[in-house]
């Protein structure tokens, strides 16, 4: 491997994700598949295809040919191109790269990656083009690919297969994703030695990035922020984070940065400086216990509105308010992907699959809160992947 490259995938493993994006496009009878991502908080696919994450906004684009090397649309200078040939140690199964200046948030290069698209398509002759996470795609993207390449071709969606292939991790993948729940652990365990009355919340969460960087981390999220205990400590980003911890006060924070090898787990924890009040350990027991419920649903075949339906009666008996927002889901290079346990989705769990499960709900006084990640396994949910204890944290 390259030593520029920080933690990647083993060539055996890129080809096994290979074989199956070829397996998939010849089902759909498609010759060549378009993926654009501009992130790596959720921009997974072209970093499952290529091992190499789209970053800062800035667009990527990736077309994967049924029968030849991939061609990657990148930042960099107008009209510039490299040709790999699939041989490049950094760039591993690529045959070139072409790039321009475009930018998200500049309308007038919306189009710009389209147009080398475009050209590269019609180029090859392609009478079938698949497209996966066409939602998250630019409008004018899309609309000048179907334009441009009708009447002579049409547009598949193959995000369904994609998404698929993605959410059963193999077992490089699945070693992945454990050292990121045991660098989560790591870095929690770093914050406990460490933090103390007198810190700003923000500091906290740069001590949570700062470690992770030291141990393979290459992005994430660290929400959290202080409060006087009868007040509520919930998650919030850096711009929220100026307030100052004080003696007897509480702090939650959620851990989701990915790990060595760019896979992502989260962790949630409550810190308090002092002594829990009872309401604050009553709330954290009882989405202790509902974790443990929707553990007790988690097998192979299982439906996820199932799931979503069993928690919400759940929660509701045990006096607590249904679920509105994502409380299970799933992981890879996306921080949330599918499958989603909740009522609108249509994917079953599959053994191999990596869950976040974190229950939670808040008033006024409290927000009471857990997250773990566990795998599905053939006959229900992995050991927790965090080895992190399950309780509030008094120092």
């Amino acid at each position: 491997m390259n030593e520029r490259l920080l933690n990647p995938v083993s060539n055996a493993e890129l080809d096994r994700r290979w074989a199956a994006v070829r397996k998939a496009m010849a089902e759909h009878g498609v010759a060549a598949l378009v993926v654009q991502s501009n992130n790596d908080w959720l921009g997974g696919y072209a970093k499952w295809l290529t091992d190499h994450p789209a970053t800062n906004g800035y667009p990527k684009t990736v077309i994967f040919h049924a029968d030849d090397f991939m061609t990657v649309v990148d930042m960099g200078p107008r009209g510039g191109r490299r040709k790999l040939g699939g041989n490049d140690e950094v760039h591993r199964g690529v045959g070139e790269i072409m790039t321009t200046p475009a930018f998200t948030s500049v309308a007038y290069t919306d189009e710009y990656h389209a147009e080398l698209v475009v050209a590269e398509l019609k180029w090859r002759d392609c009478r079938a083009v698949g497209i996966a996470g066409g939602g998250a795609m630019p409008h004018k993207f899309v609309t000048r690919i179907e334009q441009e390449m009708a009447p002579h071709a049409t547009l598949v969606d193959m995000t369904e297969a994609l998404d698929w292939a993605k959410a059963i991790k193999s077992p490089e993948e699945i070693v992945a994703v454990r050292k990121a729940a045991a660098m989560q652990d790591e870095i929690f365990a770093c914050l406990l030695n460490n933090v103390k009355p007198g810190m700003r919340d923000t500091e906290i969460t740069a001590l949570a990035q700062y470690e992770g960087r030291l141990l393979g981390s290459e992005q994430g999220l660290f929400l959290g922020t202080s409060a006087p205990l009868g007040r509520r400590s919930g998650f919030a980003d850096r711009y929220q984070q100026g307030r100052t911890l004080k003696p007897g006060e509480h702090f939650t924070i959620l851990i989701e940065n990915n790990g060595p090898g760019g896979f992502y787990t989260e962790l949630a924890r409550t810190m308090v400086f002092g002594k829990a009040s009872q309401e604050l350990v009553d709330g954290f027991a009882a989405m202790k216990a509902a974790q443990d419920h929707t553990l007790s649903l988690i097998k192979p075949g299982a439906l996820c509105r199932d799931i979503a339906a069993a928690h919400d009666d759940y929660m509701r008996t045990h006096g607590f308010p249904a679920e509105l927002r994502l409380y299970c889901h799933g992981q890879g290079y996306d921080l949330v992907e599918r499958p989603l346990v909740r009522a609108d989705e249509t994917m079953s769990l599959a053994a191999g699959m990596n869950l976040a499960v974190h229950p939670g709900y808040e008033t006024d006084a409290i927000f009471a809160v857990i997250c773990d990640n566990y795998l599905v396994e053939a006959a229900g949910p992995s050991e927790c992947l965090h080895k992190t204890k399950k309780k509030i944290f008094e120092l």
